[in-house]
């Protein structure tokens, strides 16, 4: 019997969709865009991070200025109420991701594991 890889993809982007999760962390994602202050925060939080990443990537040196303004601006999203929330529930689906993609990887891993041994 042939199992088509991607019809299990999609099936598991169901469950991904319909679990608890996902429903929490869409919930809390919704609050913060219903309230305007928040989203406007939360969207200069989410530049700052992006472009300091972007600097990451790029081998460009990120100054001490910068990572004190994005340390500050950590600091003043954790304190909306909303804002960490929604924080506390991407670190969450983030962490179900990780363990999914454990399990993903894991034919691989065994397959090249028993290579080194």
């Amino acid at each position: 019997m042939s199992t088509n890889i991607y019809d299990g993809a999609y099936d598991l982007e169901k469950v991904i969709r319909s679990s608890e999760e996902f429903q929490n962390l869409k919930k809390m994602y919704d609050e913060v865009n219903a309230d305007e202050s928040a989203k406007t925060m939360f969207e200069n939080f989410r530049d700052v991070q992006l472009n300091l990443q972007q600097k990451q990537m790029m081998g460009e040196e990120i100054s001490q200025e910068e990572v004190e303004q994005a340390q500050k601006l950590v600091a003043l999203v954790q304190q909306h109420e909303k804002i960490s929330k929604l924080m506390e529930a991407e670190q969450r689906m983030s962490m179900v991701i990780g363990e999914l993609n454990k399990i993903i990887m894991k034919p691989l891993e065994e397959l090249y594991g028993s290579m080194q041994q």
